[in-house]
C-alpha cells in the first residue's frame, strides 16, 4: 500500500503512526530496520489490546461481507483469507508487544502531537487513519497531523489511502496540497500497486 521496498530502508528508523495492533514493528527487524509504533491505545495490557484487535477484525469482516463488490479480490482471494492475514498480524503483534514496549518500540501517543524530536525518523508511515476517518476529524486536524508527522521525519512521509469513509477521495485534498505548499512542504499523490477497496490505489507522499 505504501509502494515501499523495505530493503531500500535497511539500517533506517521508521515510525508507524497510528500503528494499531499490526505486525509492522514486529517484523521490521528482519529487514535490519528499527521501527517504532505509536498509538493512543498502547500502554494497555496486551490482553486488552488483543481483545480490541479481534473486535476490530470482526467489525471489518462484517462490513466487507455486506458489500464485497466494492473490493478487489486479487491480493485477498476471499474474506476468509483476509481474516487469516489480519489474525496472523495480530498474533505477531501480541508476541512482540511486551518486549517491544520495554524497548521503546511501542509508545502511547496521539495525533496531532507526538513525543518525538524533529527528524527522529527517516521514514514515517500512516495507514488507514487520516482521510479514512475524515467524517470524524475536521480539516485542521488533518493538516496539523500531517505537519506533525512531517516534523518528526527527516526524509519522507507516506499516507494511505487518500479515500474517506465513502470510498471517494478526500474532498479537501486540493486545498490540503495548496496549504502544504504554502508551508514549503513538497507533497504529491502517487499510484501504489495495491488496491483492496475499489479506487484506493493512491497515497500521499510528503518529502523533504
Amino acid at each position: 500500500m505504501f509502494n515501499i521496498n523495505l530493503f531500500d530502508w535497511k539500517g533506517c528508523k521508521i515510525l508507524d503512526c497510528p500503528a494499531g495492533a499490526s505486525s509492522f514493528v514486529a517484523e521490521s527487524s528482519k529487514y535490519d530496520i528499527y521501527a517504532v509504533g505509536c498509538d493512543p491505545l498502547f500502554g494497555n495490557d496486551i490482553k486488552v489490546l488483543v481483545s480490541i484487535g479481534k473486535a476490530d477484525i470482526e467489525h471489518v469482516m462484517e462490513r466487507v461481507s455486506h458489500v464485497p463488490h466494492l473490493y478487489k479480490w486479487d491480493f485477498y482471494p476471499s474474506i476468509d483469507v483476509l481474516k487469516e492475514y489480519r489474525m496472523l498480524a495480530l498474533k505477531r503483534f501480541a508476541e512482540d508487544y511486551s518486549v517491544g514496549a520495554a524497548e521503546g518500540r511501542y509508545i502511547k501517543a496521539a495525533l496531532p502531537r507526538l513525543p518525538f524530536k524533529d527528524n527522529s525518523f527517516d521514514l514515517v508511515l500512516s495507514g488507514h487513519f487520516l482521510f479514512t476517518y475524515s467524517d470524524k476529524f475536521d480539516y485542521s486536524f488533518h493538516l496539523d497531523s500531517i505537519l506533525e508527522l512531517f516534523r518528526v521525519c527527516s526524509k519522507e512521509l507516506r499516507i494511505y489511502p487518500i479515500q474517506g469513509p465513502d470510498a471517494r477521495p478526500y474532498k479537501y485534498i486540493n486545498e490540503l496540497l495548496y496549504d502544504l505548499e504554502r508551508e514549503n512542504v513538497t507533497a504529491r499523490l502517487l499510484s501504489v500497486p495495491f488496491e483492496f477497496q475499489q479506487g484506493s490505489n493512491q497515497m500521499l507522499q510528503v518529502s523533504k
